[in-house]
């Protein structure tokens, strides 16, 4: 349980609020969550492009939030809003530690305009 109640203070204190949306457009929930580009460890952007200033973004990010939200269960069909970008889930899972789930992690994808379509829908 410490665990648990640790990881859940720290995404709190310095997450940002993100908005679970299903594919119909209706919030399922509103929590703090991390969203970071994701990088290899070399700092690299996943699957990004080189070019003469440097590596151009994929649109691919890691997300970290509570352990309660099943991110997984919205993964073909849902959205993810922080704000300022909409993403799709690509992949989910929960992390253990021993017998709990302490947060979920998720790859996401930023989207061009495919969730404003379906929202508007």
């Amino acid at each position: 349980m410490f665990g648990k109640t640790q990881v859940k203070r720290l995404i709190k204190k310095y997450g940002r609020t993100a908005e679970i949306i299903d594919g119909g457009g209706n919030v399922i929930s509103e929590e703090k969550a991390c969203i970071q580009p994701l990088r290899y460890k070399n700092k690299m952007y996943l699957e990004g492009t080189p070019t003469e200033i440097g590596i151009s973004e994929s649109g691919y990010y890691m997300y970290i939030g509570p352990w309660n939200s099943d991110m997984s269960s919205y993964k073909f069909d849902g959205f993810l809003y922080d704000g300022s970008r909409y993403y799709t889930v690509d992949r989910a899972e929960p992390v253990y530690f021993k017998e709990d789930i302490i947060y979920m992690w998720a790859v996401l994808r930023e989207t061009q305009g495919t969730a404003l379509k379906t929202l508007e829908q």
